[in-house]
């Protein structure tokens, strides 16, 4: 949301309406032909320069400059091989092209045709045609900007058995003449963010929702009967959120396409998610339900917000993602319950936790504060995936600790508002602003809060969201008996990473005899001590039941309590209203009195964590009546037998009797007449569904004296295989199955094959076999795994298979089996799968930092940092994988495996004073490009008008829309290039598969001249259908060597190796040319703290020299010792070229 009269100063152009075609799709080839077509308002009167692709109006041809610094992020310097280097580097191209300040790809040069149009601010039309053949990224349509909002009509032409699901209202199907296609046509009229906008084209069976007519559900053939179960009680989820928000779903229909090999497991786009196939379940199968379930709830809650409100920009990301989790959320309160719901709460902390002390604090607005990390937070592409994964779950429990703050109530009021006004903005015609409540920010957010609350979160934003890390409290109390008070004493830990001074109100509950009471605190200091006065004395003789906090009266058993003391036990911020991290020490007994008699889930599954580390057979009979309670939530008791298993190893020496949990086993699931003997298998009851499958996990831990499992166990695990009898259970027993293989595999036992549904037993059998393979049960091989591994097997076979091959890397130390894992990473068409095989590899790295390892080896460095600077650009959460496995194995400096060379020049990061990306166009070019003082684009220098032998650069163009081939067309534009009085004259020519050509000239004196000239050629016929190879390519000129384009940049450092330029003249004449030049853009000079790439152009022109002896080690010329003799570089620096993709 943005405030009313006022126009965006960073865009000088609004956005209002998209068409996106989509011509002909080819799947054998893998190629998609379509066009985009943009109406677009103007703000200003002399609007010259748009940052998008390009026709305008169908009937004028614009010239263009594409400039993509991702391609390749550091260039030109190949002895720099440390993060921090790479980091700046990243961060310099994000901020060149990012969106939200205004800056593109693609800078368009508006014709003079167009001015009149543009002077009286009329809308105009741009058009893009496009053509992707094998692409390796995802399909991405670049607009002017992230988060603006414009309708959408969508058109997709396929082959008749296929079925195109995109965004929007399908408005009809239209059978095409020849009969071999059809095309798709969908229009949106909410105004949606381009990467809210999505598409999905396959052989789909359709399922309409027979309780909700307005979503629909598609899903590959063979699949309709479990898509039904799966998809059966969606509508619920509509009716929660609905109710709850007291707004109706602000769209007029739903889509839920599952496919094959997604990206993610669940992707919200707006009116329709993509889901992996993977999720879908029959009505046998138990454990996929409630996952599946929580998916589809926290997509519809991406509805609203998120796709219909979504954010305004980056730092405002936190409002979005926090509230449609915080819907999510009270979705599974509701449907499975406030145990679920607390459970999830206190997983959640306890994650964000780890996370910010062992990498650092997160941020959620990355503009407020800046980070320590080895990455940057300000852009969504140079995150690490892991850090955008806790980013979300950070964002749910702040916007959580909001409610607690103002109320449920309150906070509902506050979305219902922010609802009621985007639907009102959305319904609007386009004009300047009048979509600015679809979009919500943080300031808007405040706004609104108070308008409707009264109440002012400024303070609780300001300690929040604007600084990273989680408060860490260590607290303990002694009983004062003379005082009848507890004195409590509170530490707050802020030398830890990602630790945060919290300062305002603490909750401490104590159990006392006579009930439970609440005492509110106020830390203002990191070491705090508070006296309690209790409210009742020590009775532990007379009989009395104890009130608990839920009001239930219980018989306690209080000979182990203190004689003295009236307190049962004691805790800090028991409902979780606080990010906090709590260390307590209180006497094993009140941990034992917690855990029995606490009814809240969280503060028992405290009490377990605390009991591991106090082994006794108190502890031991107090995890044993909590496995058998009926009434206690499932997931605490499984944490209870989990628990008991570590305390059971640690009595090993004490432990009388049949081992742990046999006996709770035996008299749960046992036969009547036969105890030994398990019973027919029966689903029906879940809680013990899940024990079943918990405890004989737990037992396989249990060790003896000699660190063996006991050979009861052993016989009891396989007494489970062997009486295992599903023939009457409606539900299946492949999970049951799988975990009993796990249960065998930690016993270092032989694992059976089974079949089950989604091969979780074959999962498990594969953890077993390198479970037994690390033991020396059986002989390592690392074939084994690469062959579940390949491309074609079960998803989760192949992770599995993955995790165990980066084990076998890690022990066994093979070159090439980690070469070929990174093999898979660059080139398997499973996105998903390289995601998390690059996560297992940062989880269990080969080798540790500054370990001397036979992997540690400058081939890998060179490897992974080629990934990461170029051959990953179309996945930037690949790239920043890469760079997360990097800094694990080399941290932020040089790894110390490469030998420093003599020549080296090592540049000084913290000044700064980096290097500039040859990809990023300089200011100067960008200025001489938009320069509007002659419409035929003929540009004269300002130091020497007389001079007019001007060089052109011809870049390409698109075609109207009326031609069924999009060809690139030459447009031309010139500028002079002073140089110093001693240049000489250097020809560069180079040769590319393309039908354009560019060309530079560079002036100097009025007798001397340096030219720069560059042809190649681009494939024309991709677009066309027909043709699988590249059209002809037009001759190259006899000089021609085939070879990318060189850069801006590079061009510059390609005049100074001629040994007699004088650079201190060089730099003087350029000094001179600039200060003359008029000043267009001053946001541009905006410095953030760690912007490394400020006044690029003049910082590549005090580096001249430096590039001098890079340009010679990365490239090879010949030498000029005449005018005019050609200088040809073999290999010029890459760079991107100047086209439409």
């Amino acid at each position: 949301m943005k405030k009313e009269g006022k126009v965006d100063g960073q865009r000088p152009f609004k956005l209002a309406h998209q068409t996106l075609c989509i011509r002909a799709i080819n799947f054998n080839r893998r190629s998609v032909v379509g066009y985009v077509e943009l109406a677009i308002h103007p703000l200003v009167p002399n609007l010259r320069r748009v940052k998008i692709n390009i026709t305008i109006n169908e009937q004028w041809d614009a010239r263009f400059l594409y400039n993509d610094p991702s391609l390749e992020i550091c260039q030109g310097d190949a002895k720099q091989r440390n993060l921090d280097y790479f980091q700046n580097f990243h961060l310099t191209s994000m901020t060149t092209v990012d969106p939200d300040t205004g800056n593109g790809e693609v800078t368009i040069r508006m014709p003079p045709e167009s001015h009149p149009l543009i002077s009286e601010l009329r809308p105009f039309k741009v058009c893009i045609e496009f053509s992707l053949e094998q692409p390796k990224g995802g399909i991405h349509f670049v607009t002017p900007n992230m988060e603006e909002l414009c309708t959408w009509k969508i058109e997709i032409t396929t082959e008749m058995d296929m079925t195109a699901v995109s965004c929007g209202d399908l408005i009809e199907v239209m059978q095409m003449p020849d009969r071999k296609s059809k095309t798709f046509h969908y229009f949106l009229s909410t105004p949606t963010a381009a990467p809210n906008i999505a598409m999905a084209v396959g052989p789909f069976e359709i399922l309409v929702d027979p309780n909700m007519h307005e979503v629909t559900h598609f899903c590959l053939p063979h699949l309709t009967e479990i898509l039904k179960h799966t998809t059966g009680y969606i509508h619920e989820a509509f009716e929660f959120y609905e109710e709850l928000l007291s707004s109706r779903y602000p769209y007029s229909c739903y889509k839920q396409v599952f496919v094959d090999e997604s990206f993610i497991d669940m992707d919200p786009y707006a009116t329709m998610t993509i889901f992996s196939t993977n999720l879908l379940h029959s009505s046998r199968i138990i454990n996929q339900t409630i996952e599946t379930r929580t998916l589809m709830a926290a997509a519809v809650a991406e509805q609203f917000f998120g796709c219909f409100l979504s954010m305004a920009s980056w730092p405002d990301a936190w409002l979005t993602v926090g509230i449609a989790k915080y819907l999510a959320g009270l979705f599974i309160k509701n449907k499975f319950g406030n145990n679920e719901y607390r459970y999830l709460v206190s997983k959640e902390m306890k994650l964000v936790q780890d996370y910010e002390h062992r990498v650092g604090g997160i941020v959620l607005d990355p503009a407020a504060k800046h980070g320590t990390h080895h990455f940057f937070v300000w852009h969504r592409q140079t995150i690490s995936p892991k850090y955008a994964e806790i980013f979300q779950k950070k964002a749910h429990l702040i916007l959580r600790m909001f409610e607690i703050r103002i109320g449920q109530q309150l906070l509902i009021q506050v979305l219902n508002k922010l609802l009621a006004l985007a639907v009102s903005s959305a319904q609007q015609k386009f004009l300047a602003n009048t979509w600015g409540n679809t979009l919500l920010s943080t300031s808007s957010f405040t706004k609104i809060i108070s308008t409707v609350t009264g109440k002012d979160i400024q303070p609780f934003l300001d300690l929040w969201v604007s600084q990273s890390g989680c408060a860490r409290f260590f607290g303990s109390f002694v009983f004062n008996r003379k005082r009848n008070v507890v004195e409590l004493e509170i530490k707050q830990d802020l030398s830890a990473k990602g630790a945060l001074k919290y300062v305002g109100p603490l909750t401490v509950t104590i159990q006392e005899l006579d009930g439970s009471f609440n005492h509110t605190f106020k830390i203002e200091e990191n070491k705090t001590k508070f006296d309690i006065t209790c409210h009742s004395k020590s009775r532990r003789n007379k009989k009395k039941k104890i009130p608990l906090v839920t009001g239930e009266e219980v018989d306690m058993d209080l000979s182990a309590m203190d004689a003295d003391s009236p307190v049962l036990w004691l805790q800090i911020d028991p409902k979780l209203e606080l990010l906090r991290q709590v260390t307590f020490e209180q006497p094993d007994y009140m941990w034992q009195y917690q855990l029995r008699y606490e009814r809240d889930v969280v503060s028992q599954k405290e009490a377990i964590a605390a009991l591991e580390h106090y082994p006794s057979p108190a502890t031991r009979k107090a995890l044993t009546d909590v496995l058998e309670n009926e009434h206690c939530f499932y997931k605490v008791r499984i944490d209870s037998a989990q628990c008991l298993a570590k305390v059971a190893n640690s009595m090993v020496t004490s432990w009388a009797g049949p081992p742990a949990m046999m006996t709770i086993f035996r008299k749960i699931f046992g036969s009547h007449s036969c105890p030994a003997i398990i019973r027919q298998n029966n689903f029906s009851n879940f809680q013990h569904y899940f024990l079943l499958k918990t405890i004989p996990r737990a037992m396989a831990h249990l060790r003896n004296l000699h660190a063996i499992c006991p050979p009861e166990v052993f016989e009891f695990i396989m007494g489970l295989f062997k009486y295992n009898d599903n023939s009457r259970n409606k539900y299946s027993d492949c999970y049951y199955r799988a975990s009993l293989i796990d249960a065998a595999a930690a016993t270092i036992t032989p694992a059976i094959t089974i079949v089950g549904s989604g091969h979780v037993v074959t999962v498990s059998c594969l953890k077993a076999i390198r479970i037994l393979q690390k033991n020396g049960h059986l002989t390592t091989d690392s074939t084994f795994f690469i062959n579940y591994a390949q491309y074609g097997v079960f998803r989760d076979v192949r992770i599995t298979a993955l995790e165990c091959l980066v084990d076998v890397i890690k022990t066994d130390l093979m070159p090439g089996d980690l070469y070929w894992l990174l093999d898979l990473i660059e080139s398997d068409r499973d996105k998903h799968v390289c995601h998390i095989a690059m996560r297992q590899l940062i989880d269990n790295p080969p080798f540790k930092r500054q370990e001397h390892n036979p992997l540690h080896t400058e081939d890998l460095v060179e490897r992974l940092w080629k990934m990461m600077n170029s051959t990953l650009s179309h996945d930037s959460r690949l790239r920043c994988d890469v760079a997360d496995l990097y800094f694990t194995l080399y941290g932020r400096t040089r790894p110390t495996c490469l030998v420093i060379p003599d020549n080296l020049v090592v540049l000084n990061l913290k000044d700064k004073k980096t290097r500039m990306n040859p990809a990023i166009v300089p200011e100067e070019l960008e200025d001489m490009f938009e320069s509007d003082d002659d419409d035929d684009m003929n540009l004269n220098s300002s130091m020497n008008a007389a001079e007019s032998d001007d060089k052109e650069i011809n870049v390409m163009d698109v075609s109207p829309l009326k031609d069924d081939v999009s060809l690139k067309r030459k447009s031309d534009m010139a500028f002079d290039l002073m140089m110093s009085d001693h240049s000489m004259v250097t020809s560069l020519t180079h040769n590319e598969d393309s039908n354009s050509e560019f060309k530079f000239k560079l002036k100097v004196k009025p007798e001397e001249d340096i030219t720069v000239a560059s042809s190649f050629t681009k494939d024309t016929d991709r677009l066309s259908d027909d043709s699988m190879s590249p059209s002809q390519s037009s001759s190259a000129p006899a000089s021609a060597v085939t070879s990318q384009p060189t850069s801006f940049s590079g061009l510059f450092s390609s005049v100074s190796m001629v040994d007699s330029v004088d650079h201190s003249k060089l730099h003087k004449v350029k000094k001179k040319k600039k200060k003359n030049k008029k000043h267009k853009h001053k946001h541009r000079h905006e410095k953030s703290e760690r912007d490394t790439s400020v006044d690029r152009f003049k910082d590549s022109e005090q580096e001249s020299v430096l590039s001098l002896d890079r340009f010679k080690e990365g490239h090879k010329s010949s030498e000029s010792s005449t005018v005019n003799s050609p200088s040809v570089f073999n290999n010029p620096p890459s760079s991107p070229e100047f086209e439409v993709i």
